[in-house]
């Protein structure tokens, strides 16, 4: 069962919540950061940054230390407010094309190692360290995980239910997003969607392995501490049907000393390669790869061999590409170190791969089918790993917008 609490949230000051939250540090070009913290005092982007200019010149301990510290200085200035008593969230971003709602929770580091909640990334130990300190030293995290539950008509009705009464915020932002926060603070509707979760067998963590894993070396860490927050971390609760699943597209520097002719001649071994000359061709199906390579579009239709039954990791298109192509052609064995390639979320058009291929630092681009919802639960269910930079996930959460403090 999938155990969640409520938790005395802190959130920004309800006149100010547009200009505090903010999209994940990493997505902000340095011109993009410099901009907003020159010409927005109240962006959150300062507390994970308090030391903009002077971040190369100072050790990590001093720098989280700095990061509680404005932290510190946005609450005493009433940027921030907490809440009064433990609460539950509902929050909802539209974007262009999608609408995201779920439920902002506290969730059991119990529940993670029992595997009722349930992964299927790797992680990377100097990581889940790093963000381990960066938690005790700041005592606060407002990057929740993303997890999924399997749908269900009656978390369905109660969440259309809740979207009918006035909401704690309702606020854009410059990407064009719409957010709104409801609050759940009513007992009988805490224990109502306690009960309910109590029923769902598992969750499954869609983004956010890393925290998950700093979150339980954390509580190993400081248990002696009795502090009862840590065990718990934040989460974004969502059905599984309304988060979307990207993939990530590669590009490669070169052709590994083959001619075209001489790569596309090595692809119909495995592939069926079809040329598309400057149509913007991208898969339709599984066991569909798109490729542009000197100025053209290709589709490669993979042939399946009948007489073989791959297994669950074989079968997967990020794998075949690996096994097929980026392997034994390419010369490609470390997906994440490699400098010979690099990797395009699927939410961005394939027109940027044409361009970033046609600007002549990479030679090829490969196209890729999304991973499936039942692919990624098939492989966690089994404890099984996907490939490096196989799915892109949205929604992605603002930060700043609730933290949860340790």
């Amino acid at each position: 069962m999938a155990k969640i609490i409520p938790f005395k949230a802190v959130r920004p000051a309800p006149d100010k919540v547009s200009l505090v939250t903010c999209r994940t540090y990493d997505d902000y070009s340095p011109a993009e950061l410099a901009a907003w913290l020159d010409f927005n005092p109240f962006s959150f982007l300062h507390v994970l940054n308090p030391a903009y200019v002077n971040t190369q010149k100072i050790g990590l301990e001093k720098r989280f230390k700095n990061v509680a510290l404005k932290y510190q200085d946005f609450k005493d200035d009433k940027v921030f407010v907490t809440e009064e008593k433990p609460v539950f969230y509902l929050y909802e971003i539209q974007t262009k094309t999608q609408t995201f709602i779920g439920f902002i929770v506290g969730t059991a580091i119990e529940d993670y190692k029992n595997n009722s909640i349930k992964k299927h990334e790797d992680t990377f130990q100097y990581r889940v360290e790093l963000f381990k300190d960066y938690l005790h030293q700041t005592k606060f995290n407002t990057e929740p995980v993303l997890m999924m539950y399997p749908d269900n008509p009656e978390l369905n009705e109660w969440i259309t239910l809740k979207k009918t009464t006035p909401s704690l915020y309702a606020f854009s932002t410059t990407t064009k997003e719409k957010h709104t926060l409801w609050k759940i603070d009513q007992t009988d509707a805490i224990e109502w969607l306690q009960n309910k979760f109590e029923s769902i067998q598992e969750l499954y963590i869609a983004d956010g392995h890393h925290r998950t894993a700093s979150a339980e070396l954390l509580l190993e860490q400081d248990a002696a501490s009795g502090n009862e927050r840590l065990h718990y971390f934040m989460s974004f609760l969502m059905a599984e049907s309304t988060i979307k699943i990207h993939e990530y597209n590669r590009i490669i520097r070169d052709l590994n000393g083959y001619s075209k002719e001489e790569f596309i001649e090595k692809l119909s071994v495995n592939f069926i390669v079809k040329a598309k000359g400057q149509e913007l061709w991208k898969p339709e199906n599984k066991f569909e790869f798109g490729m542009y390579l000197e100025g053209n579009f290709y589709a490669l239709f993979y042939r399946q061999n009948p007489n073989t039954t791959p297994s669950i990791i074989e079968n997967l298109d990020a794998q075949i590409l690996y096994d097929k192509v980026l392997l034994p052609l390419l010369g490609i064995e470390d997906l994440r170190n490699d400098e010979r390639i690099d990797y395009i979320p699927g939410n961005q058009s394939i027109i940027t791969i044409k361009e970033i291929v046609d600007e002549g630092e990479f030679e090829v681009g490969f196209m890729l089918y999304p991973t499936s919802i039942t692919e990624i639960k098939e492989l966690a269910n089994n404890n099984l790993i996907m490939p490096p930079k196989s799915t892109y996930i949205e929604p992605k959460f603002r930060s700043g917008l609730i933290i949860y403090e340790l």
